[in-house]
C-alpha cells in the first residue's frame, strides 16, 4: 500500500453488498483519488480497485452449513483483526450483515478507528433494541429509505438518507416508467419471474413460481415468461431445475430492464421488488420461509405490520405478498389472475409504484456517500 494514500478498509460479505460497495469505491475515487480501499468482498470491489483481503463473497456462496459459515467468518475476523492493528486506517466502512459487521465495527472502534455504515440494519423492523449496541460502533450511518433517517436520529444515531443506490442516477427514468396498458390482452401477457440469488431462495420459490407460470400459461394461450437469474451460475441453476413442460426465456441481472418489457412480476421478497416496482410492473411477492420458525419466533421479533419493502414503503398493502411463507401456490395464481384480468387495477397500481419508488432517486446515492466519506477522512 502507498504510505502517501489515505487507507480505507472496507466489509462487505454478500454479493449484492459487493455490488454496492464496487459503486461507492469507484465514485469515492473520482472524488478523492488519495484514497485507497483494501478489504474483503467480491469480484466487483476488487475489479473498481479494492485490495481484497479475501474473495467473501465467492466463499461464503459455497458455504451452506452454518458450522462451516462461523469457522469461516471466525478466521477472516482474526485477519481483520491483525490488519487493522497493524496499518494506518483512517476509515472503516461496513455493508449490510449485521450479524458479522457489528463485530468488525466494534473492533475498529477499539482500535480507535472511525467507523461508517453503509445500508443502514432494518433495526426497526426486528431489532429496535440493538440501536444501543448501533450507537457504541457507529460514527455515520447511511440510510437508503426515506424514513430510516428520522427513525435512527430520534434514537439518538448519526443517520443521514443518501438515496437508494439501487437508483442512483435514475430519477427521470422512472418517472416515465409507469404502464399505461393500452390495448392490454392477458392472453397475450409478458411474465417476469424473479426467484431471487441466495441458494434457499431458489430451492424453495423457483419451483413454484414454475407451477404457478404453467397454470397461469394454461388460462392465458399466448403469455410468455422470463426468468431472471442473478449471474450466470444461477442462471444454469434455473435451467438445471426446470420442470418438464414449462419453457421461458433467461436473462442475467436485468431485474429493471425485465420488468419495464413485462406486465407483471412474480417475485421473491428483497431489494429486487423495489427494482420492479421502480419500473412501474406490478408484482405479486413470495417467500418460503420456516413455518415452524417463524410461529415460534419470526412472528413474536418482526414488529411491521407487511413483509416486503414494498408495502412497508407504501404503509399499507399496495401489492399482494405471500409472506414469510405459502402453504399453497393457489392464492398466489389468484391475485395473479386477478390483475391480468383488470388491466385499469394494473395501471393504476402501475402509477403508485412509481410515485412510491420516485424518492428513493431524488439523491444520487453514490455521490452522496462519497462525500460523506470524504469529509470523514479529511
Amino acid at each position: 500500500m502507498d504510505d502517501k494514500k489515505i487507507q480505507v478498509f472496507i466489509s462487505a460479505c454478500e454479493a449484492s453488498a459487493d455490488i454496492h460497495c464496487a459503486k461507492l469505491i469507484k465514485a469515492v475515487k473520482l472524488q478523492n483519488p488519495d484514497i485507497e480501499f483494501i478489504g474483503i468482498g467480491g469480484d466487483n470491489m476488487k475489479q473498481a480497485g479494492c485490495l481484497l483481503l479475501e474473495n467473501t463473497v465467492s466463499r461464503a456462496a459455497m458455504l451452506h452449513k452454518a458450522l462451516a459459515e462461523i469457522g469461516y467468518f471466525y478466521k477472516i475476523f482474526k485477519r481483520i483483526k491483525q490488519y487493522l492493528k497493524e496499518n494506518p486506517v483512517k476509515l472503516v466502512i461496513v455493508c449490510d450483515s449485521p450479524s458479522f459487521n457489528f463485530h468488525v465495527a466494534k473492533l475498529a472502534k477499539k482500535i480507535g478507528i472511525k467507523t461508517f455504515f453503509y445500508v443502514a440494519p432494518q433495526l426497526w423492523a426486528w431489532a429496535p433494541w440493538r440501536i444501543k449496541k448501533l450507537k457504541k460502533c457507529c460514527d455515520k450511518l447511511a440510510c437508503i429509505l426515506p424514513f430510516e433517517e428520522q427513525w435512527f436520529n430520534s434514537r439518538g444515531a448519526n443517520a443521514t438518507f443518501i438515496g437508494n443506490p439501487l437508483f442512483a442516477g435514475q430519477y427521470e427514468r422512472i418517472r416515465l416508467s409507469a404502464k399505461l396498458y393500452e390495448n392490454f390482452n392477458a392472453k397475450n401477457a409478458k411474465i417476469a419471474l424473479i426467484p431471487g440469488s441466495r441458494r434457499h431462495e431458489i430451492e424453495s420459490i423457483w419451483p413454484e413460481m414454475q407451477k404457478i407460470a404453467m397454470k397461469l400459461k394454461r388460462k392465458y394461450k399466448n403469455i410468455t415468461f422470463t426468468a431472471v437469474a442473478f449471474n450466470e451460475k444461477t442462471k444454469n441453476t434455473l435451467k438445471n431445475t426446470r420442470i418438464p413442460g414449462f419453457d421461458c426465456q433467461y436473462s442475467i441481472a436485468t431485474v429493471i430492464d425485465t420488468a419495464r418489457n413485462s406486465d407483471l412480476a412474480l417475485v421473491t421478497s428483497g431489494s429486487a421488488c423495489l427494482e420492479v416496482a421502480s419500473a412501474g410492473c406490478p408484482m405479486a411477492i413470495m417467500y418460503q420461509g420456516n413455518k415452524f420458525l417463524w410461529h415460534l419466533i419470526g412472528r413474536w421479533l418482526i414488529l411491521t405490520k407487511h413483509l416486503s419493502l414494498v408495502n412497508i414503503l407504501a404503509g399499507k398493502k399496495l401489492v399482494p405478498e405471500f409472506m414469510p411463507y405459502f402453504n399453497s401456490i393457489e392464492p398466489i395464481y389468484d391475485a395473479a389472475c386477478k390483475l391480468l384480468d383488470n388491466h385499469a387495477e394494473m395501471k393504476k397500481l402501475s402509477t403508485s409504484l412509481i410515485a412510491l419508488t420516485m424518492p428513493l432517486a431524488e439523491k444520487n446515492a453514490e455521490l452522496e456517500v462519497a462525500r460523506l466519506i470524504d469529509e470523514m477522512v479529511a
